[in-house]
């Protein structure tokens, strides 16, 4: 599928929809999303956005690619793999081609795609992706908190295992079975990380920051009850609680304490001078918990949604 348009005082506009990106496509994309990473302050498109990228094509994955005299201006990216939920997308404009439409080209481009059926990130919330939301007849409905602590000065005691509970890292290979069925089973009622898969788990464990020494497993009598897998950014400076979980019926007994625990010890020991999180705003309890041990909010992500 492709559309063009002219835009005034430029050359044609041009949008095409590929199941699937070239090594060279795929190039040009992450070098747009690095130009606007370093004049936004952060990603304009998630991890899980930017590993569907390279690897071929995946169910329900679309990707947008806005041109403007044969050079890359603007990216899309479409996700329909929620049974119930709309599909969900995260777009971004060159920061040298804003101003000019583009943002909702793409916007209306998607709109298309989905039925009028969408969700959409903006990461970060800055003004222009509110206006834009609020020009495709966007309404919020997710706000996502990035919180920050430090590790220099942390002072955590020694983890309080529930009885019968140990602590190991994860081995790659081994454990990858049993990971994804907690994950799933933690995560039922959060589609994006609770349907993560076995090629998604092997997109990670190929990246350049995977290290199953940072990756804490929970275990009674040999049976995997939770985890605290750590992901370290090095070029930040940040260690991440990037995820916790704790298979239900597991939970409520100080489990999910004590391994984050675990992985912010471990973290600091690093010497990594800060840690970050990201939480849902509405998860009032996981909330609490991050302020108790001293987080803070450090930007917000939104999402929009088309009106159900």
């Amino acid at each position: 599928m492709s559309s063009d348009d002219t835009v005034r005082g430029f050359s044609a506009r041009s949008i095409e929809t590929h199941s699937a990106l070239t090594p060279d496509q795929g190039e040009a994309v992450l070098r747009l999303l690095g130009e606007a990473a370093r004049a936004d302050g952060q990603q304009p498109v998630s991890e899980q956005g930017r590993l569907h990228l390279r690897g071929g094509s995946r169910e329900g994955v679309s990707h947008l690619l806005l041109t403007v005299g044969g050079e890359l201006a603007g990216y899309a990216q479409l996700e329909d793999t929620d049974p119930v939920e709309p599909p969900a997308a995260e777009l971004v404009v060159h920061p040298a081609q804003r101003g000019h439409g583009h943002g909702r080209a793409l916007g209306s481009a998607l709109l298309a795609a989905s039925g009028k059926r969408l969700r959409v990130w903006a990461h970060g919330g800055h003004p222009a992706a509110r206006h834009l939301a609020q020009v495709l007849g966007l309404t919020l409905f997710r706000e996502l908190r990035q919180m920050r602590r430090p590790l220099t000065d942390l002072e955590l005691p020694e983890p309080v295992l529930p009885e019968g509970v140990s602590v190991r890292t994860f081995v790659p290979g081994k454990d990858d079975a049993a990971w994804l069925a907690v994950n799933a089973a933690a995560f039922a009622h959060h589609p994006e990380q609770g349907s993560l898969t076995q090629r998604d788990l092997d997109d990670r464990k190929a990246e350049p920051w995977f290290d199953p020494a940072g990756f804490f497993l929970a275990e009674r009598r040999g049976e995997l009850i939770g985890f605290h897998w750590t992901k370290t950014h090095a070029e930040e400076g940040l260690g991440e609680v990037y995820v916790l979980g704790v298979r239900p019926g597991e939970q409520g007994g100080g489990l999910g304490k004590a391994l984050t625990t675990v992985g912010l010890r471990h973290l600091a020991a690093q010497q990594l001078p800060t840690a970050m999180l990201y939480v849902d705003a509405d998860n009032k309890a996981a909330v609490t918990v991050y302020e108790r041990l001293g987080f803070t909010v450090h930007e917000t992500d939104l999402m929009y949604r088309t009106e159900t």
